[in-house]
């Protein structure tokens, strides 16, 4: 039997989340930050609230005038974090992507979005989903369609095992 302990935590290469876990987080959390290189080349993210996809995709929505939009028309590539804080999966769960996206303004891709993101924003009052839904359906609103290509998870609690002094109790 191999020794899973180390003696430190300079490699966690063996603490990502399993695919169910992720899948789990990713469909128990309703924000994440969303990050995007600005025209200075400079990094910079906001919280936003999300729409998972049965096809991986994660689906957002924001003012055409914020300065993520144009930023993504002119580069599309992003990055998005889901952290497991709030949930009940309790804290130490993460998961970043890193992908591209799409800046959809159609009435087709909005008459699906609007009902979907808005009763998975609000699922148990659908009065407020409605109202909400109706409040997103403005003129200037896009919805951003996002699809990684890459992730990177880490499970605390598999660092927490691999820790010596708590392996060995």
């Amino acid at each position: 039997m191999a020794d899973d302990t180390h003696d430190s935590y300079e490699d966690l290469t063996e603490c990502a989340l399993a695919p169910e876990l992720e899948s789990k987080l990713v469909n128990t959390q309703r924000e994440c930050t969303f990050m995007w290189t600005n025209k200075a080349g400079e990094a910079f993210g906001v919280i936003m609230s999300y729409l998972p996809t049965e096809d991986g995709k994660l689906w957002l929505t924001a003012a055409e005038r914020r300065a993520r939009i144009s930023a993504i028309r002119r580069f599309p590539r992003a990055s998005i974090c889901i952290n497991s804080t709030g949930t009940d999966m309790g804290t130490g769960k993460t998961v970043t992507y890193k992908g591209n996206c799409t800046v959809h303004d159609s009435r087709e891709v909005k008459d699906w979005f609007y009902p979907a993101f808005a009763n998975y924003i609000r699922p148990n009052d659908a009065h407020a989903a409605q109202v909400f839904q109706e409040f997103l359906d403005s003129p200037a609103r896009v919805v951003i369609e996002f699809e990684p290509d890459y992730a990177l998870s880490f499970d605390s609690s598999i660092m927490w095992t691999r820790s010596p002094d708590v392996a060995k109790r």
